[in-house]
């Protein structure tokens, strides 16, 4: 069975389950003998409050979205849809008290994540997604200064907002954040004319081309934020040369597609994707990249060989960490959401979904800090006794 027929084998999962990752691992990730169990376990509906984690660093976070046409390129999955669009979603270092609560997504954004994304029988309605609390502010007024520019690309399937935690706590601790929604591979992304199309993609699986096309969507998306007219009004907040990406799942496994094709990318995460090969490590030429995982698929020697081969195939700093008990969802909004909306967590899960989230904010952060800001983090250094769960890998 080829990759893509073994992606399309989960492209029903939903919000209480693993997310899907990339690579040919998710098949055993099937929904089928774990989603009705998931739905029979839920609580009995009850008002849904969302909330994200607040963001622990000394900025607000602003939020602007930007929704940009790419006119030297047709959509890869669509072509009859014309040139390739896409939204992002900006986050910055913003001064605290000014501005108004962002939305979590747009209306369309949300009934379609509902639609494809949650469990029938939990009472979760769109709006209720609409209003999530994500400590993000339209209209916040800039801190004064430069910051480092971190692009995060979701996981397959999953819309942007799914990264909006991480993103709101960069910004909180000066960085500037351009969350890419990358059109037709998700529950949907609202674009310039106001429309939310879905996913194009999801019936038949990603294509073995789709790291590669997320690549040329963040070249582009750097383009406009750095290039001589920048479209964003707040781009003199951006150092040029200070710039990061990370991802989830499949936006984990592009991120070496786009620092291989993308010299302004200087550092890369990966969280919890499988490497598509061939991987393109001889053009990273000494840059950073941390590996982030969840313990059972990702520890070196186990199930996920592609992190082994890949860690092995690049001459830089490049930190490999596992975090015990957490599931492929335990490294985004995913867990949280699914814990308040009532929705059981995949079996063998111990790590709280407040947790998964703190430690993925912690590590993260500290790997920017240290490779974008060139500030020595010794929570990199190795384990720590505040965080067993993380496990530090020594191939």
């Amino acid at each position: 069975m080829n990759r893509s027929r073994r992606i399309a084998a989960v492209a029903a999962l939903v919000l209480a389950l693993p997310l899907p990752m990339a690579g040919a691992a998710m098949a055993s990730s099937s929904p089928s003998a774990t989603a009705p169990a998931a739905v029979a376990g839920a609580s009995t509906p009850a008002a849904f409050h969302g909330e994200l984690p607040r963001p622990t660093g000394r900025y607000a976070a602003g939020e602007e979205v930007l929704r940009l046409t790419d006119r030297s390129r047709t959509d890869p999955w669509v072509p009859s849809a014309g040139p390739r669009q896409l939204a992002v979603s900006m986050f910055y270092p913003a001064r605290q008290d000014t501005g108004e609560p962002a939305p979590y997504m747009t209306l369309g954004e949300a009934q379609g994540f509902v639609a494809t994304r949650v469990p029938a029988g939990t009472g979760l309605q769109p709006q209720d997604v609409v209003d999530t609390k994500t400590y993000a502010y339209t209209g916040a007024k800039a801190a004064n200064g430069k910051f480092p520019l971190v692009v995060l690309s979701p996981g397959f399937e999953n819309p942007r907002a799914t990264l909006t935690s991480l993103a709101t706590d960069l910004a909180s601790h000066g960085y500037v954040v351009a969350l890419v929604g990358h059109t037709y591979e998700d529950s949907g992304e609202t674009l310039a004319d106001g429309s939310t199309p879905g996913c194009a993609l999801c019936d038949t699986g990603a294509p073995d081309s789709l790291p590669d096309s997320r690549a040329k969507d963040v070249s582009f998306v750097l383009d406009q934020l750095t290039g001589q007219h920048p479209v964003w009004r707040l781009s003199h907040l951006i150092d040029r040369d200070r710039i990061g990406m990370a991802g989830h799942s499949i936006g984990g496994a592009s991120t070496l597609n786009a620092m291989a094709g993308d010299r302004r990318i200087l550092a890369g995460v990966n969280m919890d994707g499988r490497f598509w090969p061939p991987v393109p490590t001889d053009t990273l030429k000494g840059r950073s990249f941390l590996l982030l995982g969840k313990e059972s698929d990702h520890s070196a020697g186990g199930g996920d060989g592609s992190w082994g081969q890949t860690w092995a195939g690049w001459d830089g700093y490049k930190p490999w960490l596992t975090v015990a008990g957490t599931n492929h969802g335990s490294f985004t909004d995913v867990t949280v959401l699914a814990a308040e909306a009532g929705i059981p967590a995949p079996p063998g899960t111990t790590t709280s979904p407040a947790r998964g989230t703190q430690l993925t904010r912690e590590y993260v952060g500290a790997f920017f800090d240290q490779t974008l800001k060139g500030i020595h983090q010794p929570l990199l250094d190795g384990p720590s006794a505040a965080n067993p769960e993380v496990l530090f890998q020594h191939p």
